[in-house]
């Protein structure tokens, strides 16, 4: 299996030395741990992710281990840096994200999230962080086929559930769509025939058919407003939200976003 097959949905991985499991104390905190030994008790961050969107989220051998890495890590180990708290990853299927954080089995998610008035509606949304173009992929054969978005009309399209692009293929004419809740498994639908294009995020389009063969980025550009990305916060939690915000503002400041963003990219892109 290549390192972009389907990938195991609820996987929770803990970004730094964690001292077990919590759970959110109320709609203001964070979970809490105590320490055995002295009794202090340390804040713990729970992020919820999608870590099949490299280079924003995406699995990778480090140290002989299996790690989430990429830029939302990098800015979600700042907030919880900022905060004096431990970070804790947990990777979970797209479309769950959003009942997770209103559940308070995360307190934040940060995944490629539009701020869609939906979303506003039902949860607390930062600052826009980043801003990044669509892609349409197709095998490498179809690329002149489909080089055009009047080409595009009428084919078999896959997408990612819950998603911008979804909602970007509802707009194409004859579209017939193939929701998914991985882009990894999205891309396989591709690869098998199944469907005929997919719309998938610049940074992360671009991703994919660096490291698989047969696939491409044709010329068909999707005409759709960018709004950009957006850390999600549950609704009512304005604290938690406050911080979030003060470290955006400082990582943007300081010119680090489009530091985590390139080398992001060039880690999702390397074949070690």
């Amino acid at each position: 299996m290549n390192k972009w097959g389907k990938l195991s949905l609820g996987m929770v991985l803990a970004v730094g030395l964690l001292s077990g499991c919590g759970q959110n104390k109320n709609d203001n905190d964070t979970a809490a741990s105590g320490n055995a030994n002295t009794g202090a008790v340390t804040k713990k961050l729970i992020m919820g992710t999608s870590a099949d969107f490299p280079p924003y989220e995406f699995h990778k051998v480090v140290d002989g281990k299996d790690t989430i890495v990429g830029f939302d890590i990098d800015i979600a180990k700042e907030i919880a840096a900022d905060m004096g708290a431990e970070l804790e990853v947990k990777d979970l299927p797209f479309d769950s994200l959003l009942n997770e954080l209103s559940s308070g089995r995360v307190d934040m998610v940060i995944s490629g999230l539009s701020p869609t008035e939906e979303r506003k509606k039902a949860v607390e949304l930062s600052d826009i962080y980043y801003k990044a173009e669509q892609a349409i992929v197709v095998r490498e054969a179809d690329k002149d086929k489909y080089a055009t978005m009047d080409a595009v009309k009428g084919t078999k399209i896959g997408v990612q559930t819950g998603s911008i692009q979804e909602e970007i293929a509802k707009e194409i004419e004859g579209a017939k769509i193939t929701s998914l809740g991985k882009i990894s498994e999205i891309v396989l639908q591709l690869q098998s025939n199944r469907i005929d294009t997919a719309i998938i995020e610049g940074p992360v389009a671009k991703s994919f058919v660096k490291n698989l063969a047969g696939l491409v980025i044709t010329d068909a550009k999707p005409e759709v407003e960018d709004d950009g990305y957006a850390i999600g916060i549950k609704k009512g939690n304005t604290e938690l939200l406050d911080k979030v915000n003060a470290t955006l503002k400082r990582l943007e400041s300081e010119g680090k976003i489009d530091e985590y963003v390139a080398a992001a990219s060039e880690l999702a892109e390397s074949t070690k």
